[in-house]
């Protein structure tokens, strides 16, 4: 039996290969595999002297060679097959063990894996009578059913070929995402041209997903549901820890996801503590202070009811007082922070065994966003806040006070975080009534209105789209509302603006809309 070895990744080399040896494999070996074995005192032939050509190019051809990819794809059933083996003088290779250039993590010309590819391919097709592993965490299974078996059977060479057309797709998915140019990082005040939008949205795009746990069920009991990853990415979620609670649900890392990424915005825009309470991937509670706990405090008495069973981001560490105060509020299903200290853990573990306790990272910059359509896909570039509150214009005869430019800072962040239509009202650094979801704007600004009660008195007002008509902008004038931030372009602007200067509003434009759905 024969072995070739060809690995870049040389972890747990040196172990299989004396497993190998032991087990009376003759080896082969490239390269600095070679190299590595050589040092170990493993005995094999290099694969110049089994081709008889030596390595050039700068070992961009090496393997390349009818003597090795003769001895891999060889059908052995095939008489022919052997005819033309024994003719040319070739030997049959039985176990192809390699693994890429680590592309993904440098990319650049050099890294694109040429022979490995082929190899790995090779193998993979004749899988009938070849062995192909592409990962160091299958040498001990390899290894254990050669030892037991004397071969690999059928099911496993199955699996671990299935594994290596994987292995290459997400090679080649890479290498096709880096000559797109990666897709660019919307950020605020950005200018996403056509260019720009090109690399976001390509001719063609080619996604690896890796799964990273199976979840106890989808959106409902009946559908099954996992987390999956890009394939040579992380996520923040790669990074959570658990410190408490049940398994994570579907809604629970959709939840979460939206959560960590509001509280987050708020912190970096308000400059302050932030804490941000969402329910069915809405907010229900949001609020930026000098403290955390007063931050928590705050987002909470925005909606108490709809805050129970929700999913709580803290933006920073939870410590005694802050545990003190959640302890003390409705239950939540999950609570996420950067971390917490001791005691604020076992009290929060004691008194809320249900909930799960997360800590992690901050949330990864994302590039695109995909949904499905039943076997379409919709594609776009994520929902930036891309116009900064200096390109905001003033259309009413009244500008902002300061105290109002800031709550229409945290209503516009709000606002866009929560599906459409949407209306958030913001008092003193407090989110106090949120309208989500409704097909009429009016009826999301009733709502907003009638979640906040006294407080939208001298408060900021929030819409995710332009006002069509003076209506909604009224119920919020109504209740006391005194500041507006919308995007404007309505045709009808100059009759709601001049509504909202009859009121005595303030009104500011951004010139961008954060529909949601």
């Amino acid at each position: 039996m024969r072995a070739l070895l060809s690995v870049y990744d040389k972890e747990g080399l040196v172990e299989l290969a004396q497993g190998l040896s032991d087990l009376g494999w003759d080896l082969v070996a490239s390269g600095n595999t070679s190299t590595a074995l050589e040092q170990a005192g493993i005995a094999h032939r290099q694969v110049a002297e089994v081709t008889g050509s030596p390595e050039m190019l700068g070992g961009r051809v090496k393997t390349l060679h009818p003597k090795i990819h003769g001895g891999i794809l060889a059908n052995r059933n095939e008489p022919s097959h052997l005819a033309d083996l024994e003719a040319n003088q070739i030997d049959p290779i039985d176990l192809v063990v390699t693994n890429l250039y680590p592309f993904s993590s440098d990319p650049s010309i050099e890294l694109i894996d040429i022979g490995g590819p082929s190899m790995v391919r090779s193998a993979a097709k004749n899988h009938e009578h070849v062995g192909i592993v592409t990962s160091p965490a299958d040498y001990p299974v390899v290894l254990e059913e050669l030892r037991r078996d004397g071969t690999l059977s059928a099911a496993t060479k199955r699996r671990l070929a299935r594994a290596a057309f994987a292995h290459t797709a997400a090679y080649d998915a890479a290498i096709v995402e880096w000559l797109d140019g990666g897709g660019p990082n919307p950020v605020e005040g950005a200018d996403l041209d056509e260019a720009a939008l090109g690399t976001v949205l390509p001719q063609t795009l080619h996604l690896t997903l890796e799964r990273t746990g199976v979840l106890r069920y989808g959106e409902n009991p009946h559908q099954r549901g996992a987390r999956y990853k890009t394939a040579g990415t992380t996520s923040w979620w790669d990074s959570l820890e658990q410190h408490g609670g049940k398994e994570l649900s579907y809604l629970n890392l959709f939840d979460g996801d939206a959560a960590w990424r509001l509280v987050h915005e708020l912190a970096n825009d308000a400059g302050r503590p932030a804490v941000a309470i969402i329910k069915h991937a809405n907010p229900c509670g949001a609020a930026v202070a000098d403290d955390l706990v007063t931050a928590y405090e705050r987002a909470l008495e925005c909606d108490v009811q709809s805050a129970f069973g929700g999913v709580v981001a803290i933006g920073g560490v939870v410590t005694d007082a802050v545990a003190d105060a959640i302890a003390a509020g409705p239950q939540a299903d999950v609570i996420i922070a950067a971390s917490y200290e001791p005691a604020a853990l076992e009290k929060l573990t004691s008194r809320r065994k249900a909930t799960r306790l997360l800590s992690g990272p901050a949330p990864e910059t994302a590039v695109r966003q995909l949904r499905s359509l039943g076997t379409s896909v919709l594609v776009q570039d994520i929902d930036a806040f891309v116009s900064p509150r200096s390109t905001w214009e003033v259309v009413t005869g009244r500008a902002p006070t300061d105290d109002e430019w800031l709550d229409l800072q945290l209503a516009w962040r709000v606002c866009g975080r929560t599906t459409s239509n949407a209306i958030a009202i913001v008092n003193a650094g407090q989110a106090v009534g949120v309208g989500a979801g409704q097909q009429s704007r009016v009826v999301a600004a009733e709502i907003a209105v009638q979640k906040a009660g006294e407080r939208a008195k001298g408060g900021a007002g929030a819409s995710d789209a332009f006002f069509p008509f003076p209506d909604g902008l009224m119920v919020l004038a109504d209740a006391g509302v005194t500041a507006i931030v919308q995007p404007g372009g309505s045709v009808k602007d100059e009759v709601v603006i001049a509504a909202a200067n009859e009121a005595g509003l303030a009104m500011v434009v951004t010139g961008e809309r954060h529909f949601r759905h």
